[in-house]
């Protein structure tokens, strides 16, 4: 099977396609011949689209359901400098939410956009646990703190943290996943896979950004994270995984109680030029 279609009578021949494709499988167009990808390379093709979406002609798909090409009409989804620099810098950790949880359908916008994180080879074999349910998310912290209480008196880098996230949690505070928050997140990979901590923590920052366009703040969930990472058993089981998955890293989320009204000082930007 091809891996790309190409319209002859649309192509130019400029060679881009070509040009941009990662894997040099597309031969070079000539003058009466457009590019085309080798029956013999067709295999090596990893379907990332470049080729298509740099074809000023649109004369080529790629050849990976087709019929769901997305046509980007001319300066759709352009930001200017100074909207996407306040963006950014606006975005805040966000630790105190409201009661309202985010609906289910919002959330799956945000994760559809995720999607189009960067993976090693076009892999896109991320995939994605949401718990919605609060009883849920409160279990998991107050696993991640038993995991804590198992650190005292040990070596762990955490250990001068435990103490006193212990006794908050004991006095009704949770700061783990905040009590009251409705959800958390986490990317998932097959076992079998070893994805680069790159790929999972991309996607995540993937729907970190694109997060607060929907009204929904994030907060990195770091004592979450080395709890699972560190192979807890009662917090794995927890989480249920799918079978043949791995956990990788979380978000917390949910609805902001409060909006921020301006961007705080960071320190000077540092830059060593070689």
């Amino acid at each position: 099977m091809s891996a790309i279609i190409v319209n002859g009578d649309l192509c130019t021949r400029c060679g881009i396609c070509s040009e941009v494709c990662p894997m040099g499988i597309i031969v070079p167009a000539k003058k009466d011949v457009p590019g085309a990808v080798p029956e013999t390379n067709a295999g090596a093709c990893i379907r990332c689209g470049h080729c298509e979406v740099y074809c000023p002609a649109g004369a080529l798909i790629v050849n990976d359901r087709p019929n769901e090409k997305e046509i980007l009409l001319p300066g759709a989804g352009e930001l200017s400098c100074g909207d996407i620099g306040l963006y950014v810098k606006k975005r805040r950790s966000v630790r105190r939410f409201a009661e309202e949880p985010v609906p289910k359908e919002k959330i799956l916008q945000v994760l559809d956009i995720a999607r189009y994180a960067p993976s090693g080879g076009n892999g896109q074999q991320v995939q994605w646990l949401v718990i919605h349910d609060k009883e849920n998310v409160h279990r998991l912290a107050g696993l991640t703190i038993d995991w804590m209480r198992t650190l005292k008196n040990s070596s762990h880098p955490m250990r001068a943290y435990v103490p006193g996230l212990i006794a908050a949690w004991d006095a009704g505070v949770d700061p783990i996943c905040r009590r009251g928050h409705p959800i958390s997140s986490s990317p998932t990979s097959r076992r079998t896979t070893r994805l680069p901590r790159s790929t999972h923590l991309s996607a995540l920052t993937h729907f970190d950004i694109a997060a607060p366009a929907f009204d929904i703040g994030t907060c990195w969930a770091g004592f979450l994270s080395m709890a699972a990472r560190s192979s807890y058993g009662p917090l794995l089981e927890a989480l249920d995984l799918p079978e043949g998955r791995q956990y990788s890293y979380s978000l917390f989320f949910g609805t902001p109680k409060y909006k921020s009204y301006g961007i705080p000082r960071r320190n000077p930007l540092k830059v060593t030029w070689g």
